[in-house]
């Protein structure tokens, strides 16, 4: 949370003891060494954490001073001072930022500071860029210092507004994890009996979500609230976590269908009820409720006489009824299936998170966008 600057801080005031009879009237220039043999203003950059002047290939320092005693003094100046950013927003967010000079030693008894233009004071350099963020404004205000020790200092400040640029962070987060959320549907495709194409599929989007939230926060101070881009990443992380539960709930749901069905299928063997009477030719066939009334008919062609014929051959070939007996009657059963059909048919599970699973997150990007757009 601080910001660098270059910049060339000029100082102009008058000292009528520096005043030179000049039949020009021209200035005369100094470089650094006079600099320490007479008064210069002390000021210094308040919430500073690192400056110095430079000095390749000797100290940027100028002193001007002109007949009638008023002075130039500029010197170039490199200073990283502290920013205090609001991240909330990040990486959609704007930061105003304040470089802060002021007296050291001279209250404003003494030492009056202000800026010689205002706005027009600072100007800046059409072609500077930043690779991060938009250079918006800057203005200059000024007001009182107080401190309880010392009294009240005139301090002067440089206001400007940074805002960040969207795309890099589009390349570099929001694409990817948009991308890793829509893989994660392809296996709504896949059939559910490939356990091992839907779970790998599902752990690699997880493993890659994870990396990416890990990469964005190691650039990121450690600060103790949510940023814009952690409710983008954590929510398409829910998205693709969600996905692994859904192929889970799927397969459980398959397993316990199977394992009913065979113990089904088991209990009507167990309970069938073979009857076998002489007919012409070998038949098979199960009553139960899953059968229309006309083939239970069927049986109506088969005369208790032909049957009584058919036992007197001892090698006649014969029809085995299997009568299945349920003690639930046949509408109640298909009601309660019909009830559950969306819980047992895991091919609906899988349709229905084809359509709710791309619907949610469209809909909750265009919330996102909208909110901090």
């Amino acid at each position: 949370m601080d910001f660098t600057m270059t910049l060339y801080l000029r100082h102009y005031w008058k000292d009528e003891r520096l005043a030179f009879p000049s039949a020009t009237n021209k200035s005369m220039t100094f470089d650094g060494r006079l600099v320490k043999k007479i008064w210069v203003p002390d000021v210094f950059f308040v919430h500073s954490k690192r400056s110095f002047i430079h000095d390749t290939t000797t100290d940027n320092i100028m002193l001007r001073v002109y007949p009638d005693g008023h002075v130039l003094y500029s010197l170039r100046v490199t200073v990283t001072a502290a920013c205090n950013m609001d991240f909330s927003r990040f990486p959609l967010d704007s930061q105003t930022c304040t470089l802060e000079l002021e007296s050291y030693a001279y209250t404003d008894e003494d030492l009056m500071l202000y800026w010689k233009s205002g706005d027009e004071s600072l100007s800046t350099d059409e072609r500077i860029s930043l690779s991060q963020f938009l250079i918006q404004k800057f203005h200059t205000t000024s007001r009182l210092a107080f401190y309880s020790s010392t009294g009240w200092y005139n301090r002067l400040y440089i206001n400007f507004t940074l805002r960040r640029h969207i795309f890099f962070f589009l390349l570099q987060t929001y694409f990817p994890a948009t991308l890793m959320v829509m893989l994660s549907w392809v296996s709504f495709w896949i059939d559910r009996r490939a356990v091992p194409a839907r779970v790998s599929l599902g752990i690699t989007t997880v493993l890659t979500m994870s990396t990416i939230i890990t990469g964005v926060n190691a650039s990121m101070p450690r600060v103790s609230y949510i940023k814009a881009v952690d409710i983008y990443l954590w929510v398409s992380f829910v998205f693709v976590f969600l996905s692994v539960l859904e192929y889970a709930a799927v397969n459980y749901l398959t397993t316990v269908r199977d394992s009913r069905d065979r113990k089904l299928r088991e209990k009507a063997r167990d309970q069938t009820i073979p009857c076998t009477c002489g007919m012409p030719h070998t038949r098979t066939m199960r009553l139960d409720g899953a059968y229309s009334e006309a083939d239970a008919n069927s049986l109506a062609g088969y005369t208790i006489a032909s049957m009584a014929a058919g036992n007197s051959l001892e090698k006649q070939e014969r029809m085995v009824v299997h009568l299945s007996l349920d003690n639930k009657p046949t509408g109640v059963k298909k009601k309660g299936l019909r009830r559950f059909r969306i819980i047992h048919n895991t091919h609906a599970i899988d349709t229905y998170s084809r359509m709710i699973f791309p619907g949610a997150y469209i809909l909750f990007n265009l919330i996102y966008w909208c909110v901090y757009c």
